[in-house]
């Protein structure tokens, strides 16, 4: 079990939480949620002892908790199985200490007393089982055995996730602390990883802004609002159901005292100075009584997007024919053939590397395919939300500055101001500097650069990276509603099917070119059927 108790959190005049006391049980998995800079990683280090409270608030954890690393590339340097037993520190610096000193070769009584010492450190945390336990969990998590010595830098991003998760697991902890584990992974490897945790019987609390994996993974909500921390029993879906039940009824439980307040206070208004003292005293008691509930502002906010044209498409956006691209004879895909037309949602799907990034980056004309012809209709501009997107923000400016500069139709401060608004960047937020943004600033930012031109083609690598899971969701509904054409590479499953009306999915056996929704290619193509249904495209 973790609990926390009182536990208080600033940064300068900002309280993110204040007070907090909660407990995390075992048996549980637990999903921490709140919009960007509510402070859930911010949280998730005072779990993991990384950072400390504000105050003298405490947090009880147990000795074994598995955390899951963010950064794939720390290392890449390290063996595979060696990475996977580091995510029990006590072990693995036993074995390091011990094979340094059987190296050194000085057996000094003291250097052998020490050994004895780390001897009895390894059989206390089951060291001699360790390459077979940590060789069981590669195995599990699809790498084989021949590749259990290799470098951390063979693997694709998604696996080294995997190992990751792997390194955190290891050693049996009874608590598993993960912060976004869906980043860069693709849709396979997030439903392995749901019936991974399912089989977790440990105290879990994971962070995650894919809204279908907290609704398929989590018996309860953590959400940071009102500075504070407030459980929900349930998924996602339940706690939002929830929480929007009790503001309801508090609202409306505050309108009902308020009408009463107003009638006793005519009445007091009225009596005051007459002969009906007691009366008085008496109502005055009832409005105290009847003071509403104070409702704290909630820091939950929602962005507004909408997608608009200045002039729609013709009927042909894009024909694509024989279209072939290679990387060092790797075949990414090979005689393609697309005929898109106008109002369609193209979302396009399949494992990290595999080409989907490449595809668009033909498309956009941003790479020279081998073969084949990409026409795009006359005179179609395209928006483009690109996978990298934090370069595509100039340093040195503001936010209003830098989105002044694509105001081509001349609309003026007040309207730009507007677009920034809408996205969350209201009053003196509007004059951040750029290079100051966060991740899901810099999203936004772009969004509401989008947003502004007004294409008939919009175009997205990956949108979701940065973003909360409200402002996913207003994505999914902006794109839903949008008269245009959509071209769409995400990994997040709400949203591609909140958006898509046909598929493009890359799959070992070619890509498929599904026009229906993304419910209905899952059910003419479950997994197995995908692995020998593809069309064209082989690599």
């Amino acid at each position: 079990m973790i609990a926390v108790n009182e536990l208080t959190k600033s940064f300068g005049t900002r309280t993110l939480f204040e007070n907090v006391s909660v407990k995390f049980t075992p048996g549980n998995r637990y999903g921490l949620t709140g919009p960007n800079g509510a402070g859930k990683s911010t949280f998730m280090k005072i779990l993991t002892g990384d950072i400390e409270p504000s105050n003298r608030g405490t947090v009880s954890r147990p000795r074994k908790v598995g955390v899951l690393r963010q950064d794939q590339y720390a290392f890449d340097d390290e063996r595979i199985i060696d990475t996977v037993m580091m995510g029990n520190r006590a072990l693995w610096d036993a074995l390091k200490e011990r094979d340094a000193l059987c190296e050194a070769g000085d057996f000094s009584e003291a250097v052998l007393q020490r050994m004895t010492d780390l001897e009895m450190i390894i059989a206390d945390e089951n060291g001699y089982m360790a390459e077979l336990e940590a060789a069981e969990i590669l195995r599990g998590i699809g790498l084989p055995d021949e590749r259990h010595t290799d470098l951390m830098r063979s693997l694709p991003t998604d696996f080294k996730f995997r190992v990751l998760l792997a390194q955190a697991v290891f050693g049996q902890p009874e608590a598993l602390l993960l912060d976004e584990p869906t980043n860069h992974m693709d849709l396979e490897s997030i439903h392995w990883l749901e019936g991974f945790l399912h089989e977790y019987d440990g105290t879990l609390v994971v962070i995650s802004h894919d809204r279908h994996f907290l609704n398929a993974v989590c018996t309860h909500i953590a959400d940071i609002d009102y500075d504070t921390i407030i459980l929900y029993p349930g998924n996602y879906d339940d706690m939002v159901e929830r929480k929007m039940q009790h503001r309801q009824s508090v609202e409306a439980d505050n309108r009902d005292k308020a009408k009463k307040i107003a009638q006793l206070q005519e009445f007091v208004a009225r009596f005051a100075a007459g002969q009906r003292s007691s009366q008085v005293q008496s109502r005055r008691k009832e409005m105290a009584r009847l003071a509403p509930q104070e409702l704290k502002r909630s820091n939950i906010q929602r962005p507004y997007i909408r997608f608009e044209q200045v002039k729609p498409s013709g009927r042909d956006v894009l024909h694509v024919e024989g279209l072939a691209k290679s990387f060092d004879g790797r075949v990414i895909f090979k005689n393609l053939n697309l005929d898109i037309q106008r109002g369609e949602k193209i979302a396009i799907i399949g494992g990290n590397g595999v080409g989907k990034t490449t595809l668009i980056r033909c498309l956009m004309g941003e790479l020279e395919p081998d073969s084949g012809t990409i026409k795009w209709g006359q005179n179609i501009e395209r928006g483009y939300y690109p996978q990298d997107s934090g370069d595509q923000v100039t340093p040195g400016m503001t936010a209003l500055e830098w989105l002044m500069g694509f105001d081509t139709a001349g609309e003026g401060q007040q309207v730009v101001r507007g677009y920034l608004g809408r996205m969350l960047f209201s009053g003196d937020d509007s004059l951040k500097p750029t290079q100051a943004l966060s991740g899901g600033e810099t999203a936004r930012l772009l969004l509401a650069r989008l947003m502004m031109r007004k294409d008939p083609v919009l175009i997205f690598d990956e949108p979701t990276n940065h973003l909360d899971l409200e402002s996913v969701n207003a994505l999914g509904e902006g794109l839903s509603q949008f008269a245009g054409t959509v071209f769409l590479v995400s990994h997040d499953r709400d949203l591609i099917s909140d958006v898509a009306t046909r598929v493009l999915s890359f799959t070992p056996n070619g890509i498929i070119d599904f026009r229906g929704t993304y419910e209905e290619y899952l059910e003419k193509y479950p997994l197995p059927e995908r692995e020998k249904a593809g069309k064209g495209g082989k690599w």
